[in-house]
């Protein structure tokens, strides 16, 4: 065994480094589920900077010091608070914002977000087969993204009023009727959030003829 480590110990370095670099530096994460559409697709892998908000040691929630502050808007990844699932979804309020949702529409301290219809698209939802959604802008304060509903499906389209705890922000997806997020497993402790989602690095239509997306390689995720 010894000798297998030392013929291979340059090998062994580089994963090593390469393993601290990607729990602590920058990852990268493969989007599995549909619950981030439009803006996120299943097949895409973003880049995730993990030194956004906070420098960690490597393998732990434990923070080292303080790199900047999630914003509404952001896309982020974190471990659920119910399982430890990685997850990644858009931060709709922060830290002592009381939120609630009334018929889908999003309420932040008792104002009302802003809606602009963009488009229909046709979505596939199993095992319910291929439903009509409807795409549209929500402008959220200083926070401007596409979302997506889907009324033939039930969904929990009303919400609260909670106030965000300290230090814990409330996650939504974007495709609001096909999301597991805060509406079900609640507010998220800042020392469970992994990083901010950057840039998709690669695509491509895992769902389908698993061909290369070109067009969506290198495309910005920060909120209008």
């Amino acid at each position: 065994m010894k000798d297998v480590i030392r013929a291979n110990k340059g090998f062994l370095a580089f994963l090593l480094l390469f393993g601290i670099f990607r729990t602590a530096v920058a990852d990268w994460n493969p989007i599995p589920s549909a619950s981030m559409r439009p803006n996120l697709l299943e097949g895409d892998v973003v880049f995730v900077n993990r030194l956004a908000y906070d420098v960690k040691i490597p393998l732990t929630d434990i923070s080292l010091a303080r790199t900047g502050e999630p914003h509404r808007g952001d896309i982020v990844t974190f471990s659920s608070p119910k399982d430890g699932t990685r997850l990644i979804k858009r931060i709709a309020a922060l830290p002592g914002d009381t939120v609630e949702m009334r018929g889908e529409r999003l309420l932040i301290n008792g104002r009302q977000a802003d809606y602009t219809v963009l488009d229909n698209a046709i979505e596939h939802v199993a095992p319910l087969g291929d439903l009509a959604a409807l795409r549209l802008r929500e402008d959220a304060g200083d926070a401007s993204y596409r979302i997506q509903v889907l009324p033939q499906v039930r969904a929990m389209r009303d919400f609260g009023p909670i106030t965000v705890p300290k230090d814990s922000y409330l996650m939504l997806g974007d495709n609001r009727d096909n999301s597991g997020d805060s509406r079900f497993f609640g507010t998220v402790p800042r020392a469970l959030l992994i990083g901010r989602a950057e840039r998709i690095l690669v695509s491509a239509d895992i769902k389908g003829s698993w061909a290369p997306r070109t067009d969506r390689i290198g495309m910005s995720l920060r909120h209008d």
